[in-house]
């Protein structure tokens, strides 16, 4: 779950070890070329290909997928995998689900030239900006239901789908959580968990932004929430674990900031799970989706993108308990599933969304810190 929506109001802040050894080279996909004679791996749209019907044949002719970092329990990507390969016949290979997304990044160096390498990334913010020389643009066919402010203008990446930060506990295990402090009490020790390391993991670098602004910090000082996890690890009470279901439901992490919808998740498996959104200080975040310019299967990475951008592949990620990137357009025009919709939390009141250059200068101040204050 080390993974580093809302449709945020414009008075918002907007915002492996590689598989290498004995690895087969690299299929030569990306050499080939479209019927209109672009490259493949060039290709920024389906029109590139001759329309949508021509990047189905290529994708297929592929045959293949790699995905990386990609939980069955993460935004629903289980269903949403197994969705895209049985529609179109592609045989996706799911990598490395638990990774944060410097994994992602450090995987496709590693493996750059081998055919394992990853398609497609899915990334939290600060990693995701620190790499753009990676991705490939492309823009979807619903490109324009995509507001401005959640894409890159050429299509270098385009958020995904978000959701709040949030702490989640098992109410059997601890007392009820009635706010960021709380976490600092005895009853707490040795029990709470951040999802991931916040100078890799868009989760973790969420959480120690919500816990900043609960302690007076904002989305320009994040030290805040640094010296709150020195405090914790002083009293003992923070868990050097990266929490997964397993260790959710295992009890071994009875305490897990984390996103809302991945928290959540954990309701439905273990009653006792309780999610708190803390209403004065919410964070918001979305993820965001690329392609690999070094994609061996450049085609099925596009078709992929194709996939996720869908109103079927939007409808999956809601299903998860996201919040769709293009939600408010589906709505408008009817295709977003009324039921799924109903139960996307809502949070009244303030809503931070950094900004990619808060993001970049609360990363160098994490680089610089979270190692000393949690050592």
């Amino acid at each position: 779950m080390n993974k580093s929506f809302l449709a945020v109001c414009a008075a918002s802040a907007l915002s492996l070890a590689s598989l290498i050894a004995c690895a087969p080279p690299q299929k030569d996909n990306s050499d080939g070329e479209t019927s209109s004679g672009v490259k493949v791996s060039e290709a920024t749209s389906a029109a590139d290909f001759g329309g949508m019907d021509a990047l189905v044949a290529a994708a297929k002719k592929e045959g293949e997928l790699n995905v990386i970092a990609l939980p069955p329990d993460w935004a629903n990507y289980g269903a949403i995998i197994k969705a895209f390969s049985d529609k179109y016949g592609i045989k996706v290979n799911s990598a490395q689900p638990d990774a944060a997304s410097q994994d992602e990044i450090n995987a496709a160096n590693q493996q750059k030239g081998k055919s394992t390498a990853p398609d497609g990334f899915d990334l939290g913010q600060s990693v995701a900006l620190a790499n753009t020389s990676m991705f490939a643009p492309y823009q979807v066919a619903t490109w324009d239901d995509i507001p401005a402010a959640y894409k890159d203008a050429n299509g270098t990446w385009v958020n995904d789908y978000g959701g709040y930060m949030s702490i989640g506990y098992d109410s059997s295990k601890v007392p009820p959580l009635l706010g960021v402090n709380d976490l600092l009490k005895p009853e707490y020790q040795g029990k709470v968990a951040l999802n991931g390391d916040p100078t890799q993991a868009g989760a973790a670098f969420s959480g120690v932004l919500m816990v900043a602004l609960s302690h007076g910090g904002s989305v320009d000082d994040i030290a805040p929430g640094v010296e709150f996890f020195r405090k914790l690890k002083q009293a003992g009470n923070f868990l050097p674990v990266d929490p997964t279901p397993a260790t959710v439901e295992s009890g071994q992490t009875p305490v897990v900031i984390d996103w809302n919808y991945l928290n959540a998740t954990e309701t439905k498996k273990l009653p006792s799970w309780q999610v708190v959104v803390p209403p004065d200080h919410a964070v918001a975040g979305f993820y965001y989706q690329a392609i690999n310019k070094d994609a061996p299967h450049p085609a099925a990475a596009r078709l992929w993108q194709e996939f996720l951008y869908s109103d079927e592949g939007q409808n999956l990620y809601a299903v998860g308990g996201v919040r769709p990137v293009r939600a408010d357009q589906m709505a408008t025009a009817g295709t977003l599933d009324k039921a799924v919709a109903a139960s996307l939390p809502v949070i009244d009141g303030p809503v931070t969304v950094p900004s990619p250059e808060q993001t970049e200068k609360a990363t160098k101040y994490l680089t610089d810190n979270w190692a000393k204050a949690i050592g």
